[in-house]
């Protein structure tokens, strides 16, 4: 490992970036972006890559999907990982759509083990960015809008469409509807969440609005189209659909981290399968796609990962790190 960050044309032979022309390494992809991309790019393999190459600093991974197992466990091996990480003085952060509650529960420090947690989080799809304990940036969505999207979707569920909404503010979330599959899916995500008799009547920030479509979520997208003159709507998932600010997704969140931590983008890796990660494929040039990973995210990558079945985000960053020292 060098004394200076390693970048494209030096030392390591790094194939070309697979993205559009969009990603300028400020502003962030937008989901259309990716989606009009489609598989049009083949990345290449990550052990192409030298062992050791990389000179990070900030390792940055979705969840679902992309760290987490298909079943959502952390795979094996990944807290050792964490062990390394911190001795190499590499901040390791979770990005996901998920709460911050939910993620600290997953991630924060366990007394029965001695286990330290993660510092920082990016949680609601980068709304939200937490730093030791401390706020770095909340980004909300306009009451207005809030009160919209609770009448889309009342009047789509009675049109017989099988919607939920999640209005996610800082310190909890909070649900009308009283059903009991979508209850159990939004807890996943969602470990404060409220159920309240009418979501007009909640008061507060709103980070994020989410909902949830227990058929197909790409299918239903179309509807909520009318909110993106004035936020942005992303499908996040095979049953979700998230209404945010039009200027922030995870990579803004990193954006945000960097800053903070006085980390550069090529000290940066980034791990995502799903459209609502674009935005971090145009703030790291370690950027990896899962094998399993939506056609969008594939056309963005560099590099190509081993799938979440095959613990692929801690395969790759070992690799990145080189050999144990002993």
């Amino acid at each position: 490992m060098g004394e200076h960050p390693q970048t494209p044309g030096r030392d390591t032979v790094i194939p070309s970036p697979a993205d559009p022309t969009t990603v300028d390494g400020t502003a962030a992809v937008t989901t259309a972006d990716a989606a009009a991309v489609g598989p049009t790019a083949t990345p290449a393999s990550w052990e192409t890559i030298p062992a050791g190459a990389a000179d990070l600093r900030l390792v940055v991974s979705d969840m679902d999907g992309s760290l987490l197992t298909p079943s959502g466990e952390i795979p094996e091996g990944f807290w050792e990982l964490m062990d390394r990480l911190r001795e190499r003085g590499v901040a390791f952060v979770p990005a996901s759509g998920r709460q911050l509650a939910t993620l600290q529960a997953t991630f924060g420090p366990d007394a029965a083990t001695g286990r330290e947690g993660v510092a920082s989080y990016i949680a609601e799809n980068g709304t939200l960015v937490v730093h030791e304990g401390e706020i770095v940036s909340t980004t909300v969505v306009a009451e207005a809008t809030a009160e919209a999207v609770l009448a889309l979707v009342r009047e789509l569920t009675a049109g017989g469409a099988a919607l939920g909404l999640v209005r996610c503010g800082i310190e909890g979330a909070f649900v009308e509807s009283t059903d009991p599959a979508f209850l159990a899916e939004a807890r996943k995500y969602y470990r404060n969440l409220t159920v309240v008799g009418d979501l007009a009547d909640v008061e507060g920030p709103v980070l994020k609005l989410a909902v949830h479509d227990a058929v197909d979520a790409e299918a239903t997208a179309p509807a909520f189209a009318r909110f993106e003159e004035t936020e942005q709507v992303v499908v996040s998932g095979q049953h979700w659909i998230d209404v945010m600010n039009q200027e922030v997704d995870k990579g803004q969140g990193v954006l945000a981290l960097q800053e903070a931590l006085g980390v550069t983008r090529a000290q940066t890796a980034v791990f995502g399968d799903y459209l609502n990660d674009t935005g971090l494929y145009a703030v790291a040039d370690w950027s990896f796609a899962m094998a399993n990973a939506h056609p969008g995210i594939l056309a963005l990558a560099r590099y190509v990962a081993p799938s979440n079945a095959e613990r692929g985000v801690v395969t790759v960053v070992e690799h990145l790190l080189g050999p144990a020292e002993h």
